[in-house]
């Protein structure tokens, strides 16, 4: 795998550009007039076990973003620069995080998806790559429709998640936290930021029984695996990690193109009766 997908763009010769901060002002007020789609993703910088980066969320949503802008010729899709940091609180047993604020967070991403809008983009996906920012990325959409903007909040793996189920060795179609789709998906991406010689499972601490918790959990991940890995990354490899994101991008190719068909809707319309 290259480094194509980089964060802030990889400046390649000849390279769609498809990341927001390498536009020109008037490349934007010509994109705008042409109803784009805009890509706003979402992670974390986080403990991943003994052998991933910290970077791991952010660089997998990233990823993902641009693989599907670059894909689509029929209409621009534009992705923004990335929300790296997210809800990580319950990472700082382990050092390496760097976290939010709840009402932070939410401001932040509110703020970035409203100027976006004020700049005249309507369509506007949310592209998550951590497991805590999941449920609230869902509140933030609510939160923005109080203000007429609409946005698209996806966490990537609930776009695939039969693959996981069906291609998973041992991990049961859990993303997990640094287990086995996470490390196969950056022996992919990245294999060089992989530690091999330190790649290893994690027992399980008591905890609240399985059954209970399908309805309710700490908000705090210290306490179930002492070594901070969700999962066994000892069976995976690129090639696996190929799979899931080919078909991440794949889906969310097929999720833009439906949703650019669609008509923008403001909640005056709606009120007409429309």
């Amino acid at each position: 795998m290259n480094t194509d997908f980089s964060l802030f763009g990889s400046g390649v010769p000849g390279r769609k550009r498809v990341f927001w901060q390498e536009l020109w002002r008037h490349e934007l007020e010509e994109l705008v007039r042409q109803d784009p789609v805009v890509i706003v993703t979402t992670g974390s910088v986080e403990q991943h076990g003994p052998h991933l980066p910290l970077d791991v969320d952010i660089v997998d949503a990233h990823a993902i973003a641009a693989a599907a802008a670059m894909a689509i010729d029929d209409f621009p899709v534009i992705v923004s620069p990335p929300i790296w940091t997210g809800l990580s609180h319950y990472k700082q047993g382990h050092p390496g995080t760097i976290t939010l604020r709840m009402e932070t967070y939410v401001e932040v991403v509110c703020d970035v998806c409203r100027s976006i809008h004020r700049n005249g983009f309507e369509r506007i996906v949310l592209l998550n790559g951590h497991g805590g920012n999941r449920s609230i990325n869902q509140a933030i959409a609510i939160k923005l429709a109080e203000e007429d903007i609409f946005i698209l909040p996806i966490t990537y793996w609930d776009m695939v998640s039969d693959l996981l189920v069906e291609q998973s060795q041992r991990d049961a179609g859990s993303i997990g936290h640094a287990g086995e789709w996470e490390t196969a998906f950056q022996l992919y991406l990245r294999p060089d930021l992989v530690a091999h010689d330190r790649i290893a499972g994690d027992d399980d601490r008591p905890d609240l029984p399985p059954d209970m918790r399908r309805y309710t959990a700490f908000a705090e991940r210290l306490r179930e695996r002492a070594g901070g890995v969700h999962g066994d990354p000892s069976t995976a490899t690129p090639e696996q990690g190929k799979i899931l994101f080919d078909a991440s991008r794949d889906e969310l190719v097929r999720l833009i193109h439906a949703y650019r068909a669609l008509p923008v809707r403001h909640y005056a319309e709606f009120m007409d009766g429309q």
